[in-house]
């Protein structure tokens, strides 16, 4: 394991193939002690429309590149990411205050999100459909041209390669706007890697600014008349208006949102299994994670043996600086965090629901927290939390199940517990969700599959060949060998 520097130096913004310095910078800090992480360059408006004009001019020779060329780059760009795991996993504890565990698992899966968008290009393109007139009639996916890409700070390295990768490979160019919180590891470091990988000029470029500078710049990242598509994953207020804003200029966007995610441990489940599942789906990334498990709902026949279980699991779990290997929950990632997950707390607990282990904060670190008697006038009932504390809640069947599950404007992932497999297969059938795992927690991702949610959880599909269909523009191409007749009037 490598140790991050005390102070990372940040060469600047990457446009068109090169580090372009910027006039200001902004603090970049590391969550666990609250010590400056690097000096990030605070970029503006113009920083992002000069990279959007040079994503532009680079698009037609990248969309013309033999796909075998593209996939070559795209596997090269997996092997130096592997060869530099260390320091992406020593940057994501430091800059973003995840466990070991944490960034060693998005090192290695960022490999596989580029391994498999390069296997992508080796997809079929489209079909050969039917003619009445003996055309050769095909409908093409076709590059689209300058896709804005704007990342979150929780899985910095997962989510901003997923949202990009397929893109590139379909040939696409990319403007890259990574999280105030990780402008390094999601958005700086890919930066380094594509440079390293040798990829064209103005193929990939990324920019980075100041919390002040968010609005403006993503303005232009949506606004601006050569990005064809967007590429969001963050909060639902956020992606509201981004998909608003994409609609208004008809501009296609993939919005991956937030997520209010249930647990469903049926009464014939495998308690212990359904109890390492809870804890790990809460408190993960200290439950950073937009399908995160937000409410255990317990049948009412196995609830009083569950909850022990599961609180004797949270319990262990280590909290403090994450750049101690052992400490499995570190710090919420900003002090907003901490008051929002304070705030819901502190109202729950007025409300009449009760502690059964966890509930202290101390600075941005918040111990594993489950909570009993939450109602739904309670704000973390309905709220998205972002943080690790959970409501355990029991039912009685599995409609009622079904109902709590669905009683929330979100609708992103779930996860049930059950040995019947017919029966929890016919329940997420009826959940209103965009994913659903059987006999495994809400937490869930691979490279390729369709990632995403329905209701306030998003729109679109992140993964594999959904990502293409999301990227690219179909063209109906017919090619007439004299057969289609025309009136003889003309």
């Amino acid at each position: 394991m490598l140790d991050a520097p005390a102070t990372k130096t940040i060469r600047g913004q990457y446009i068109n193939g090169q580090w372009v310095r910027a006039a200001r910078h902004f603090a970049d800090i590391n969550p666990s002690t609250g010590a400056l992480f690097a000096e990030a360059p605070d970029g503006t408006r113009s920083d992002a429309r000069a990279a959007i004009e040079a994503a532009h001019a680079a698009f037609p020779a990248w969309a013309e590149m033999k796909f075998t060329e593209r996939a070559h780059l795209l596997n090269k760009i997996s092997d130096i990411w592997e060869r530099r795991a260390p320091e992406f996993i020593a940057c994501a504890q430091a800059e973003g205050g995840g466990w070991y565990g944490k960034g060693a698992f998005e090192a290695h899966y960022v490999t596989e999100v580029f391994r498999s968008a390069a296997a992508i290009c080796y997809q079929p393109l489209g079909e050969v459909l039917p003619s009445e007139y003996g055309k050769v009639s095909t409908g093409v996916r076709y590059p689209m041209g300058v896709i804005s890409v704007i990342s979150p700070w929780n899985f910095p390295g997962v989510l901003t390669a997923r949202g990009f990768a397929f893109a590139l490979a379909a040939g696409n160019t990319i403007v890259l706007k990574p999280s105030e919180d990780t402008p390094w590891i999601g958005g700086l470091y890919f930066a380094e890697i594509m440079e390293e990988a040798r990829v064209p000029a103005g193929v990939f470029n990324v920019v980075t600014c100041a919390r002040e500078g968010v609005a403006a710049m993503g303005d232009e990242l949506i606004e601006h008349p050569y990005v064809k598509g967007i590429s969001f994953t963050g909060s639902t207020p956020v992606g509201r208006a981004i998909a608003a804003k994409a609609g208004a200029h008809l501009k296609k966007a993939c919005v991956e949102l937030g997520g209010k995610d249930s647990l469903i441990i049926l009464d014939d489940a495998d308690l212990d299994r359904a109890a390492q599942a809870a804890n790990f789906g809460s408190f993960m990334h200290q439950g950073q994670i937009c399908m995160s498990v937000e409410k255990v709902l317990v049948h009412e026949k196995v609830y009083a043996e569950f909850l022990p279980k599961f609180a004797e699991r949270a319990a262990k779990l280590k909290v403090g600086d994450s750049a101690d290997p052992s400490n499995v929950i570190g710090p919420l990632i900003n002090d907003r965090q901490v008051a929002r997950v304070k705030a819901q707390l502190d109202d729950a607990i007025a409300k009449g629901a009760k502690v059964v282990t966890g509930g202290k904060i101390t600075g941005r670190f918040v111990e594993p927290t489950l909570l009993t008697g939450v109602t739904p006038d309670m704000l973390i009932y309905r709220d998205e939390t972002f943080g690790p504390v959970v409501p355990v809640i029991p039912f009685r069947t599995d409609d009622e199940a079904i109902a709590l599950n669905n009683d929330t404007e979100y609708g992103l992932s779930a996860g049930i517990f059950s040995r019947d497999e017919a029966r929890a297969l016919a329940m997420s059938k009826r959940l209103e969700t965009g994913m659903c795992h059987i006999n495994c927690t809400s937490v869930n991702d691979e490279p390729h599959v369709p990632f995403g949610g329905s209701k306030a959880s998003g729109l679109g599909r992140h993964g594999g060949r959904w990502s293409i269909e999301t990227f690219t523009e179909t063209r109906w191409i017919t090619l007439d060998r004299g057969g289609r007749p025309y009136p003889p009037v003309f």
